[in-house]
């Protein structure tokens, strides 16, 4: 692991010391490491959906209404007689 030494203004040091105080983490570069972890997740989770988006948007646009459409899906399965 890598040693990196970040400055912090007195409030932001109060408020990681204190997390560690609480038993929240082993120590402040612990609980960095868990604010970065959590920041890579997000950032992963924001493009996913971003993602999701563009996908949208590519496949176009309908001008029928989503009932219509929901109909037309429902007529083309097969009707099982039982």
């Amino acid at each position: 692991m890598i040693d990196v030494s970040i400055p912090l203004p007195p409030e932001l040091k109060r408020w990681a010391d204190r997390r560690v105080a609480d038993g929240a983490y082993v120590d402040v570069g612990d609980y960095v490491r868990d604010l970065m972890r959590r920041d890579a997740d997000h950032a992963a989770d924001v493009a996913r959906v971003q993602t999701l988006i563009d996908d949208g948007f590519a496949s176009g646009i309908v001008d029928a209404e989503p009932e219509d459409i929901l109909r037309g899906i429902i007529a083309k399965i097969p009707k099982q007689h039982g």
